[in-house]
């Protein structure tokens, strides 16, 4: 028992220094060439040693079998000679290809050709940074700011370069940092802050980001602040129409808006990895859609693909939000006026029918209801869909792991088969939705799917992902498809 015992801590130490390897290999090639690598799409960038052998671990999902750091750390070691330009690498992706197609070629030469299209450009990443300003801080806008200063890198892409906030009291600057330091669901920000109280900035991981006091969408001078051609991200949910949301084009130094909530009228609601190609460069006002359905449509889009859906019910248990009470008072919507912290709330959503916006085949097909519960995030949504085709339980679960991973849509739809996972597991997720494997229910052509989704977090991650297509900042993918 002893020698097995020594045997399986000498193996983990041994995997420890693998990774600790790998920490500044991963760090020099973000910082200084703009490389993010991944593993099946969990980002390393950031990753902590421990963090970093959980990732490899996840690749048995993909493979049956756990990614190897003997395999992935010389990737790494050789990448970092290449000089590369700004792109995104997949190392479980690329070292599979070269398993089955590198037919004893040197490793060296096998990434040469393969990472063609940037050897040896470093420092000539043809993408502009693209300023970005945060019209509103509260829970989707603090989770956007940290989302930014994380992919801030070398300072191509979008750039957070202020927020715009109405003044709460005369500590408002420190509080705002505050509440950007520390999150109660979220937990602390991953870095330093610093609050400079006579330039109404703060300081986040080496991003300065300009705070300024204003009510009136219109009536900021960004330029002053040295602020040009900015996206604003309105997270107020005050403006919803074309015309509301308008004003912040008159701001000088704007020239777009992306609202992130669903919007009215014929503004285009965007969900990622469904209808982004529709985003053009004429576009100035666009939508994220709502978190829900952000949540639903990939993977409503990946059975409509497949089967074919003839009706179908959408019924989410949504974590309650600040539009509701925390104890009994009046609020103008129905039942919202009750106590969140104390009551499932039966409510609307528009999911539903938003969803035939980013999807138009299933227009008219869907129905929606709410049940707000007294969690602080995560969120399921409950698909009860018939089909055209039938399927069963082993068949759509398998092909809905396959789309998770190798399709399109994995960035948008995850994939789990734990018989233990409950809602806390899912903060954090950075998938728009997760489906539950395990609760799939199909009989013929009645499919019940279970998708959890991180209704803040997940969210605020297709957000982003939205606002790079529309300022055209992402770098291309390695291996090529």
């Amino acid at each position: 028992m002893s020698l097995l015992s020594d045997k399986a801590l000498t193996a983990w130490t041994t995997r420890e220094a693998l990774a600790e390897a790998m920490i500044p290999l991963i760090g020099t090639l973000y910082r200084d060439n703009n490389v993010v690598t991944s593993v099946y799409g969990r980002s390393l960038i950031n990753q902590s040693v421990v963090g970093l052998l959980k990732t490899h671990r996840f690749a048995r999902h993909v493979d049956d079998v756990e990614l190897s750091l003997e395999e992935t750390l010389p990737l790494l070691q050789e990448l970092a000679q290449l000089e590369l330009g700004a792109c995104a690498v997949d190392l479980a992706k690329l070292n599979l290809r070269y398993r089955q197609h590198g037919n004893g070629t040197p490793l060296a030469d096998f990434l040469r050709t393969e990472l063609a299209d940037v050897v040896g450009r470093s420092g000539g990443d043809p993408r502009t940074s693209t300023d970005v300003v945060l019209y509103g801080f509260g829970r989707i806008g603090r989770l956007l700011a940290r989302i930014l200063v994380e992919h801030a890198g070398g300072g191509q892409g979008l750039r957070l370069r202020a927020i715009v906030v109405r003044r709460g009291s005369e500590q408002d600057l420190v509080k705002r940092a505050s509440l950007l330091r520390r999150d109660s669901v979220h937990g602390p920000f991953e870095g330093t802050i610093t609050v400079d109280e006579e330039n109404n900035t703060i300081l986040a991981n080496g991003t300065l980001i300009q705070v300024i006091y204003s009510d009136n969408p219109a009536g900021v001078d960004y330029t002053s602040y040295g602020i040009s051609d900015a996206l604003v991200v309105d997270n107020t949910g005050r403006w919803r129409d074309e015309a509301g949301l308008s004003q912040h084009l008159q701001s000088p130094g704007v020239s777009r808006v992306l609202l992130t909530a669903p919007g009215k009228g014929s503004l285009k609601n965007v969900v990622h990895g469904i209808n982004h190609a529709q985003i053009s460069g004429a576009d100035r006002i666009i939508t994220a859609a709502s978190c829900t359905t952000n949540a639903i449509t990939p993977v409503l889009k990946a059975i409509n693909d497949r089967y074919g859906i003839v009706h179908g019910h959408v019924e989410t248990v949504h974590s309650f939000t600040n539009d509701q009470n925390l104890t009994d008072n009046f609020h103008k919507g129905d039942r919202r006026g009750r106590s969140a912290a104390l009551n499932m709330v039966l409510t609307e959503t528009g999911a539903a029918k938003a969803v035939a916006k980013a999807l138009p085949e299933l227009a008219g097909k869907l129905t929606g209801n709410s049940i707000r519960v007294p969690t602080p995030d995560v969120s399921m949504a409950i698909l009860n869909l018939t089909l055209k085709q039938g399927t069963s339980k082993e068949e759509v679960n398998a092909y809905l792991r396959t789309m998770s991973l190798h399709s399109d849509l994995h960035k948008q739809i995850d994939y789990i088969d734990s018989p233990e996972v409950v809602s806390t597991d899912f903060v954090g997720s950075r998938r728009a939705g997760i489906v539950d494997g395990l609760a799939t229910i199909a009989t013929d052509q009645h499919l019940v799917l279970y998708v959890w989704y991180d209704n803040e977090f997940g969210y605020s991650c297709q957000v982003i992902r939205v606002a790079e297509e529309m300022a055209g900042v992402h770098p291309p993918t390695f291996p090529i498809a």
